[in-house]
């Protein structure tokens, strides 16, 4: 009996459960065509190339989608209030009919199974085949073949979606059975008739709320431009982060708090305005809703500010990383050596000798020749074709580039340092960068004839110095770039241990900067000067770079395939046995490359996944509130109709007062992002170029169809419960 009741209730309140049906459908869609991407990376040809690609992607998918519903369920349990408002009358009438208050509860559980069902059912059938079709999503995203396309079902993303869909629903439950447990009868019987207990009644008192939070946020605004993103991980920078991000939720909440009795204090002097059509009316019954509304709306806006944020940021970092890579990998092979500076090989010393190691660690004084100095490393050690890693036998050629620390051995300072060139120039320190202590950083240091050697092989026109001529070369973005272009453009003038070395070039070669294959820049600013003043400054080394292509008759497979054989790494020594370096980074062009798709893949994944839900989450939210507030407001309309007023203003009011509630938020949440994306593009920037217009197209698609499909939806079912009260005073 009660489970015919609650079919019944589900078919005769379909209206009400339409939106919140069609938003879990959606939910569970997306849930679980997201989490088949282990699947899709297999099919897509992706595991190929990279064998742990699809552990990782699923991995960070399926611990996102825990937080996603715990965000939409969140969200459909607020929504959810206001299904329940609107039926407490009928929870109340079962009770006076004599049905006790746990047959009522059983009700109201079966009808969020029904529902909950319905919406796990229609959701697999899409999502399973909006899956089929990520697919070739996938392998486009990873720039992959498709070499065996079949049909697949994931029984583990079945089961993640599942839970998460109980996890909704049953919490969703929980909050719909204190409705009942808690109510009396007669406030049940009397909820349609009851009014909202508005706390903040004086408009100047709104006016003020509104005016302090807009404070707030400009504040917050300001302290994020100066301080730039915590990205060093300093405690004071977080603290500080965190202060931050605390004024702009406060300021948010007292932002909406205060609006609508803003607003209406504004209207009520612009008394032309005020009294024009419905514009009364409409502004009271915005203003009425200030306490349940403003809370949600703050909240939304904070969450379509993540969604905007993830997205365009997300999808612009993948746009950078191509382009970055094309520029910064033009050889077949690259290595790093690091060299121990000073303060490094006195550390390792004092720590070996507490320790009682007898290893003993020196400052190089002289470059290592690093094809020789790799063939220290081992092949298949230990075993009986063991040998040593000759890059020579694939190399058709070669070039190393030594770059020196700009402290010269006994000195406290370096020579060239950031901050000189912004003092210099008379311009600003990167945000963030000061805090890292790269300000204080010297440039490092390479020699003329070295670089000349470097261009040679690259195949353009050498340097001339002459003989107090220095340059500045940099692979990084326009954030250093503009500051480095600034000091040569100006003739900047610099202090070279006693020698007046002035600038030889304009600016800052780009193109002829990048000494190792990476995905975005690593060469943070290096000076060129004279030989003889290297030598004179008494530098210690730094790096050594080793830039290799395949000879003629060695193919990239070929090459590769040497490069990636397993081996045995062992620290370079001088002639007296002490460690003077050790190997950093290594990579192929072909793991550059692998590696950017991958990363891209990756970034989009998670851009479009997380703006998606979360956008569908807010409008969903949006939606029900505004439908539950069209029906409680329906005896109004169907009195203004009968005092005469045209439909055609009662629908006008409708859709002011819709627009103004999903527009604010959307509004807020854009002015976050533009704001926050900023200071991304300037911290991005550091490693090159980045640009968000190409991102900004997808997300105003996204939203243009998620945002804006449900306010067109959320209009045309008010429009249909307008015309049922106007209907209805005709038939009285």
């Amino acid at each position: 009996m009660l489970c015919k009741i609650a079919l019944g209730n589900v078919r005769r309140v379909g209206k009400d459960y339409l939106v919140y049906l069609l938003t879990l459908t959606l939910a569970v869609t997306v849930f679980y065509a997201f989490n088949t991407i282990s699947l899709q990376v297999d099919i897509a040809g992706v595991a190929e190339q990279n064998s742990g690609m699809g552990d990782l992607l699923g991995g960070i998918i399926n611990g996102l989608t825990l937080f996603l519903a715990f965000v939409m369920g969140f969200l459909m349990v607020y929504a959810n209030n206001f299904i329940m408002k609107r039926r407490k009358k009928e929870f109340g009438l079962y009770q006076v009919l004599g049905m006790s208050r746990g047959q009522v509860a059983r009700i109201m559980a079966l009808e969020t199974f029904f529902v909950s069902l319905v919406s796990l059912v229609l959701g697999l059938v899409l999502g399973v085949g909006l899956s089929q079709l990520m697919v070739f999503f996938t392998a486009s995203l990873f720039k992959t073949q498709i070499a065996n396309f079949h049909f697949f079902f994931s029984f583990g993303a079945f089961m993640i979606t599942v839970g998460c869909l109980l996890a909704i629903f049953l919490v969703t439950l929980v909050f719909n059975l204190r409705v009942v447990a808690r109510a009396k009868i007669i406030d049940l019987m009397s909820a349609s008739r009851q009014n909202e207990n508005i706390k903040v009644r004086n408009p100047w008192l709104s006016a003020a709320v509104f005016v302090v939070g807009v404070a707030l946020i400009g504040v917050s605004y300001a302290r994020l431009l100066q301080d730039g993103l915590p990205y060093d991980g300093q405690p004071e920078a977080m603290t500080a982060f965190l202060v931050t991000t605390i004024m702009v939720v406060v300021g948010t909440i007292l932002f909406f708090l205060g609006l609508s009795g803003f607003l209406l204090k504004a209207l009520q002097a612009a008394r032309g305005l005020y009294w024009r059509g419905l514009n009364m009316v409409t502004m009271r019954q915005l203003a009425a809703k200030v306490n349940t509304v403003s809370f949600s709306m703050a909240m939304i806006a904070m969450i379509l500010f993540l969604a905007i944020t993830a997205v365009t940021a997300g999808m612009s970092l993948a746009s950078v990383m191509n382009e970055s890579v094309e520029r910064g990998t033009p050889f077949d092979y690259t290595r790093v050596l690091v060299y121990f500076g000073p303060q490094a090989v006195a550390e390792e010393n004092a720590y070996a000798e507490a320790n009682g190691d007898a290893t003993r660690y020196a400052v190089a004084t002289e470059p290592i020749d690093l094809v020789e100095a790799s063939k220290a490393d081992t092949v298949g050690e230990g075993t009986a074709d063991a040998h040593p890693f000759d890059v020579s036998q694939i190399a058709g050629g070669h070039v190393q580039v030594d770059v020196y620390d700009s402290t010269p051995l006994g000195a406290d300072a370096p020579l060239v340092t950031l901050n000189q060139l912004c003092d210099a120039t008379d311009m600003e320190m990167p945000s963030g960068v000061d805090s890292t202590g790269t300000a204080e950083l010297g440039l490092g240091v390479v020699k003329e004839s070295v670089y000349n050697a470097y261009l040679r092989y690259r195949g353009m026109d050498e340097i001339d110095l002459g003989a107090n001529g220095y340059t500045i070369i940099s692979d990084m973005g326009a954030t250093l770039n503009d500051i480095y272009n600034a000091a040569l453009a100006q003739g900047v003038e610099i202090d070279f241990n006693g020698h007046a070395l002035r600038p030889v070039s304009d600016r800052v070669n780009e193109k002829a900067s990048a000494f190792q294959n990476a995905m975005f820049g690593m060469n943070t600013g290096t000076i060129v000067v004279p030989d003889s003043y290297v030598e004179e400054a008494n530098l210690p080394l730094y790096y050594g770079y080793l830039m290799v292509d395949y000879a003629d008759g060695i193919s990239t497979e070929e090459g590769d395939a040497f490069i990636n054989e397993l081996r045995t790494y062992h620290p370079i020594t001088n002639d007296a046995g002490e460690i003077v370096a050790g190997w950093g980074s290594e990579a192929t062009r072909t793991q550059s490359y692998e590696s950017v798709d991958s990363m891209n893949g990756l970034i989009s994944y998670l851009a479009i996944y997380i703006g998606f839900v979360l956008v569908l989450a807010c409008a969903a939210i949006l939606t029900i509130q505004q439908l539950s507030g069209v029906a409680d407001a329906s005896p109004n309309y169907r009195i203004l109709a009968e005092l005469g007023t045209p439909t055609r203003q009662i629908m006008h009011s409708t859709l002011v007062q819709q627009a103004i509630f999903f527009v604010f938020p959307l509004f807020i949440g854009v002015a976050h992002s533009c704001v926050a994306l900023s200071v991304i593009v300037k911290l991005v920037q550091l490693f090159g170029g980045f640009t968000i217009g190409g991102a900004v197209g997808l997300t105003a698609f996204i939203f243009l169809v998620a945002y804006g499909g449900y306010f067109y939806v959320t209009y045309l079912m008010s429009k249909g419960i307008v015309r049922d009260a106007i209907r209805a005073r005709h038939s009285l």
